[in-house]
């Protein structure tokens, strides 16, 4: 298993706004906007699961498999070249004062690793700052 992880980002709200927006991906419609349609297709979703297309890997989903409330979703793919597993952790430090984080795990075989590993840091990165910076 290889492991990817996010930088820690603040968000300036308390972890139960956040965690209710997170914890049901229905709430996407509102970031539907700034995702790269260059990028990323067919984006479907609705409260427990996400799928899209990215070429040239293909069809993408992610279900959710775990909620611990303010604190902790985690994911798996039900469709992937690449069995992965994400988790999006929060922490509250004060009152309107989050941290978060998100880790992936892959079975990233030698020969495919050097070339996803980049790219995949890249998406996590872009993704926890587009997380971080919901109007939640």
């Amino acid at each position: 298993m290889t492991e990817f992880v996010s930088e820690v980002k603040t968000i300036p709200f308390n972890e139960d706004r956040i965690f209710n927006v997170l914890s049901d991906l229905s709430n996407l419609e509102k970031v539907q906007d700034r995702i790269p349609q260059d990028k990323i297709n067919d984006f479907e979703f609705d409260k427990d699961s996400c799928s899209f297309s990215v070429a040239p890997v293909g069809k993408i989903t992610f279900q959710i498999v775990e909620r611990e409330p303010n604190k902790t979703i985690k994911f798996t793919t039900t469709n992937s070249p690449v069995p992965l597993f994400l988790w999006i952790q929060l922490k509250q430090v004060e009152e309107n004062d989050t941290r978060m984080k998100i880790t992936v795990r892959a079975e990233l075989n030698p020969f495919i690793k050097p070339m996803v590993s980049k790219p995949l840091q890249d998406a996590i990165d872009k993704i926890s700052t587009i997380l971080a910076s919901l109007p939640y």
